[in-house]
């Protein structure tokens, strides 16, 4: 009889070759549609938000900056993967695009959308974001976007997550870790 690791193994190698090319997408758009569509995605994500739960406009006034990502996508059997697009303000201008990709492994099954915006509290760990340097579980950090929610919500080491979720269902207790991307705006003017 074969052991329950062997019977998962193949499973889980072809999970982590599909997660592995979601990773490759480009942190930019590549071209004005594209551009023009995630914008307008963006903005229509900061307007949700702010429908939502209007305590959280504070947070936009008064950050050093903002990534919002309109959908992120995650999928799991065992091993899990998300990924998603967005876009970073600073004092309330879009200054470049961003991604987000995150692995985990644990007891976790299905498929699920959510939107996440990220505040950064001062330049530290705005700069940090930029760099590449960012990484955490955002589930362990990330407050649900609903009525009031901005009322209590409160920056840990300089950052605030708030996420809304889209569609799907998932099920986990899985431990993992949300890495970013980024590309300033001027980097990719032709």
């Amino acid at each position: 009889m074969k052991s329950p690791f062997l019977m998962l193994f193949p499973l889980t190698l072809v999970t982590l070759m599909i997660l592995s090319l979601g990773g490759c997408a480009s942190t930019a758009p590549e071209n004005d549609n594209a551009k023009q569509t995630l914008d307008q995605q963006v903005q229509g994500t900061i307007q949700d938000f702010k429908t939502t739960d209007p305590s959280m406009q504070k947070f936009f006034d008064n950050a050093a900056g903002y990534a919002v990502f309109p959908a992120i996508t995650a999928g799991a059997l065992i091993v899990g993967g998300a990924n998603g697009n967005g876009e970073l303000f600073e004092s309330g201008q879009m200054t470049g695009y961003c991604s987000m990709t995150q692995g985990n492994i644990g007891a976790q099954i299905g498929g699920q959308s959510y939107a996440e915006i990220i505040f950064f509290e001062n330049a530290s760990p705005l700069a940090e974001f930029k760099s590449g340097q960012t990484t955490f579980d955002a589930r362990a950090t990330a407050v649900a976007a609903s009525a009031g929610a901005g009322t209590t919500a409160a920056y840990q080491h300089g950052v605030l997550i708030f996420t809304k979720p889209q569609g799907g269902l998932m099920a986990q207790a899985a431990v993992g870790g949300q890495s970013f991307k980024f590309v300033p705006l001027s980097s990719t003017s032709p």
